[in-house]
Parts: structure tokens; C-alpha cells; sequence
């Protein structure tokens, strides 16, 4: 008896897949066919919502409350191309991991690079501002440290390594290396 019923759904177990790949039951039945033509009176690339603007404005007092969002409009007299960068600060944060191990190494030069990668995925990251402002230091380039130093105060003023920014500018500055006057070059 259990032969006579494996021998009957076995057979029907395998021709399931090949049914159900067969296709409609009707050769003439379309996928679109039970839908309703466009109404005449609507436009078909206009959307049937009574409420179709979308109000893009910035809130008022936006200038303020967020000074360096500023873009430039193309119809204003200023307008210049802004520039797309990466944003990345996973890659960032890698980066500067990596910064940290090659200065460790007293690989400085590996370092200043891994640093710089760093800023181009993330603008103003703190950690490789400093990276970059004790790379500097130790390939003896003081003009570029303090300038990064600099540049790491304005960032975070009283974060975690300011006391140390701020300690290695006055020992710099007192080695007679004048302080920055302009903002550092973005690498």
C-alpha cells in the first residue's frame, strides 16, 4: 500500500514546478487588461493629489541658526560652482586609525598621507586635523603644525586634545614660528 501511494505523489510532486511555469490559462488574458483607461479630464504625467506643491523654503531665520549652510543660488550675482566631495566617515575614521598606527611606527610621511585621505571623506575631523598638526611637527615643517593646531582649536576648543594643541603652540611659537593668518589648504 505505501508503494502504491509513493508512486502516486511522487509523480504530482514533480510536475508542479512545470505547472506553475506554464503561464496564464487563457492565451488571450494580458496582465493589463483589467485596468481602466486614463480619465480624459487628467493629465497623465499629473498627479491626482489636491495638494501637488511642495514647499522647499528654508524656514525662516535659517542663516542664522546655520551660518556656514549657505549656498550660492544660480540666479544671484555671486554664484560660484560648489564643489561635490566624498562623505565618508567610516573611511574617515579608518584612516585615521591607520594615521595613528604609521605614527606610532615613526612613519611620519605614511601618516601626514593617511591623515590627508582622512579630511578629503571628512571635512574639519578633529582627530586627523591633529594627526596632521604632529606629522608636520616631526617632519619639521612648524608652519604647517601650528596651522593645523590652529585649525584643531577652531574645531574643538575644548575637546579632548586641545590642552595638548595648546601646550605644542606655545612651544612652537616659542621657537619664534609665527602663527597662521590664513585657514589651511584643504588637501
Amino acid at each position: 500500500m505505501r508503494v502504491l501511494v509513493v508512486l502516486l505523489v511522487v509523480p504530482l510532486f514533480w510536475s508542479m514546478p512545470a505547472l506553475a511555469q506554464a503561464g496564464p490559462p487563457f492565451p488571450d488574458d494580458t496582465a493589463g487588461a483589467n485596468q481602466a483607461p486614463p480619465r480624459s479630464d487628467q493629465d497623465v504625467n499629473e498627479s491626482s493629489s489636491r495638494d501637488t506643491r511642495i514647499d522647499l523654503s528654508p524656514p525662516k531665520d535659517d542663516t542664522k541658526a546655520h551660518p556656514d549652510s549657505e549656498i550660492p543660488r544660480a540666479d544671484s550675482e555671486s554664484s560660484e560652482t560648489q564643489e561635490m566631495r566624498p562623505y565618508n566617515p567610516l573611511r574617515a575614521i579608518r584612516d585615521d586609525d591607520v594615521g595613528e598606527y604609521y605614527f606610532k611606527l615613526k612613519n611620519y610621511k605614511a601618516a601626514l598621507a593617511r591623515y590627508q585621505d582622512a579630511l578629503e571623506w571628512k571635512d574639519r575631523d578633529a582627530i586627523a586635523t591633529f594627526g596632521l598638526a604632529k606629522s608636520y611637527e616631526k617632519l619639521n615643517q612648524p608652519e604647517e603644525a601650528v596651522r593645523y593646531y590652529q585649525e584643531y582649536l577652531k574645531i574643538l576648543p575644548h575637546g579632548q586634545l586641545s590642552k595638548d594643541a595648546e601646550k605644542a603652540l606655545k612651544k612652537l611659537q616659542e621657537q619664534g614660528v609665527k602663527a597662521a593668518e590664513e585657514p589651511p589648504a584643504k588637501p
